[in-house]
């Protein structure tokens, strides 16, 4: 009896490659929220920028024949205040969005400050060692252990309360993060074969540290800056609160949350909507920072 050949399935000989456009839309899928965070970050910008011709009144603008008036969309509101007024007859609209520009402003550079000391003297610290690295250490350290609130509130006391000293009292206070990722960091990097190799071609120690060590360094320290961009804006919005941080009558978030508390419970969209700003803002910022650290990270990376 004669039995039959199996039979063989022919492989293709290579899979087709999926387009750019099929990656680059199923990596979008996969940072959906990131380009949701995105998208209302570049609105928050937006609106900051162009505030003068976003905002339907001018901030500062009293009537107060229109005080209290509630949003449009509530019984008893009016078409010319979009989100109502407060206890001075202010359009809530075109104050939370002025306030978002200063907050945006003193998140930003506030960062900026912490990000060049800490990154400089984590520097320090990872390359050189030694006593360099202990006193950066202790610094570090006993920075942690100084309670944030206490510190700002000092600075700003003695300082004076403004924004520029708003700025450098969050700033002085928020750089041991980056001190101590990149102190980390770059006792790592040290020891990788590219940075010995250029030790061995007696490259000067200013080009090794930042041609080979703070070039590796951007991706981490740009998705900390993100994220403490967001935390920034909810320190400045407690100072604010806590009477601090900026003064009336420049519009801020924080500034407006105390000025609406006496009100909560009869006018609650003096505090609600203020608040719902600085929820939105710092939720989308973070999840910028997230979608950043699934980019720059390979580990990370699915896919």
């Amino acid at each position: 009896m004669n039995e039959m050949p199996p039979t063989t399935v022919k492989q293709p000989l290579h899979e087709a490659k999926p387009s750019r456009l099929a990656v680059l839309l199923r990596r979008l899928w996969q940072l959906r929220m990131g380009v949701f965070g995105f998208c209302l970050v570049l609105a928050l910008i937006f609106s900051a920028a162009f505030a003068p011709y976003v905002a339907t009144h001018d901030p500062l603008e009293q009537d107060i024949l229109s005080r209290l008036t509630p949003p449009s969309f509530l019984e008893g509101g009016e078409d010319t205040f979009l989100l109502g007024t407060d206890q001075l007859g202010r359009d809530l609209f075109s104050r939370i969005v002025y306030g978002g520009r200063i907050s945006l402003m003193i998140g930003l550079f506030a960062v900026l400050v912490s990000m060049v000391i800490g990154v400089l003297l984590g520097l320090a610290a990872g390359y050189f060692g030694g006593i360099v690295d202990a006193t950066v250490d202790f610094m570090v350290n006993a920075m942690l252990a100084f309670p944030f609130i206490l510190l700002a509130m000092t600075l700003v006391i003695v300082l004076g309360a403004s924004m520029e000293n708003i700025i450098i009292a969050l700033g002085l206070s928020n750089w041991p993060i980056f001190a101590r990722v990149t102190r980390i960091e770059t006792m790592k990097l040290k020891e990788q074969e590219f940075v010995l190799a250029a030790i061995t071609q007696g490259l000067s120690q200013v080009r090794i540290v930042l041609k080979h060590i703070l070039a590796n360094l951007i991706p981490p320290i740009l998705v900390i800056a993100t994220v403490e961009i967001a935390r920034a804006i909810i320190r400045e919005t407690f100072l604010s609160f806590l009477g601090l941080g900026i003064q009336p009558p420049t519009p801020s978030w924080g500034l407006m949350l105390a000025e609406g508390r006496d009100y909560m419970l009869t006018v609650w969209w003096l505090s609600t909507l203020p608040g719902l700003a600085i929820f939105l803002a710092a939720l989308s910022i973070n999840l910028v920072g997230d979608a950043l650290r699934d980019l720059l990270d390979p580990r990370m990376r699915k896919g």
